[in-house]
């Protein structure tokens, strides 16, 4: 849709926008410490699954067949799986290929674990925030702090420390992980109780239920607005305000965004029902 990534070849747009933002504190605030905590605070989120998916795509052109390349590539790899699932509208030679890197076994080489990012948002893919962080961000932030911090230093602020922590997440699908074991139960509400009934609540937070209800549609209602948002922006984009959305352009940030916020309306619309009909 009209705007581009800041990444290009294989940086995403998250490298591009944190290296711009640091740089802008440094050079144009002059100030330093800002700048080495606002980066903190960007790794923190990405090591916590908090920033959307547009700013962690990568796209590269598909130039060549994969037997003319010299090493696996991970565009490559991902369009001959994309070729597998479905001929159709799998990437062609000089097509632009986005893509994400995964989750997977320990020690398997990134190239297998790229994907498409709409596919791994639908299918609860877990990212491989370390791979972000360590390819993608570590080396420009070391250029950039290391004149400042000092070349031990700038490596220990940034790439360590209590910002680096983070709870390890369950995802619905991982390679091997732990929710290929578990049965999914509907939880409480509330309290995140397992419930041994249907409904929204246990018994316990029964009492609180219309609060709970105004809780969740307000986030029903928040997340509908913002999806309203970036329809009418895509409208303005096409030039056609009266119109559905056909665009499908996946070198724009507001399509992944979209689509994004189209699953998290899906999800809290099903967890609203759960509540039926309010009987208070």
């Amino acid at each position: 849709m009209g705007q581009r990534y800041g990444g290009h070849g294989d940086n995403c747009p998250l490298a591009a926008n944190l290296v711009t933002a640091c740089l802008q504190r440094i050079l144009l605030h002059r100030d330093p410490q800002g700048a080495v905590l606002h980066a903190q605070e960007v790794i923190s989120d990405l090591l916590c699954d908090r920033l959307d998916l547009s700013q962690l795509v990568i796209t590269k052109e598909l130039t060549r067949a994969a037997t003319e390349y010299a090493a696996p590539q991970a565009h490559v790899s991902l369009a001959q799986r994309m070729r597998q699932r479905d001929p159709g509208s799998a990437p062609a030679l000089g097509d632009r290929v986005p893509y994400v890197i995964v989750s997977g076994a320990k020690g398997e080489a990134a190239y297998t674990r790229s994907e498409d990012p709409i596919y791994a948002l639908e299918h609860n893919l877990p990212i491989d925030s370390l791979y972000y962080l360590q390819h993608q961000l570590a080396k420009p932030l070391l250029r950039i702090f290391e004149p400042i911090l000092g070349e031990g230093r700038a490596e220990s602020v940034l790439l360590r420390g209590e910002h680096t922590r983070c709870k390890t997440l369950l995802t619905a699908q991982v390679g091997g992980g732990l929710m290929a074991f578990a049965k999914r139960r509907s939880t409480c509400v509330g309290c995140r109780a397992v419930l041994q009934h249907h409904g929204a609540v246990c018994d316990f937070c029964s009492q609180r239920q219309a609060e709970l209800y105004q809780k969740e549609v307000g986030a029903l209602a928040a997340l509908e607005q913002r999806f309203s948002r970036l329809w009418s922006q895509c409208q303005r984009c096409q030039s056609a305000l009266h119109q559905d959305v056909l665009c499908t352009s996946r070198d724009c940030p507001i399509f992944y965004m979209r689509r994004k916020v189209q699953k998290d309306l899906d999800a809290q619309q099903a967890l609203v029902a759960r509540f039926g009909v309010p009987s208070w």
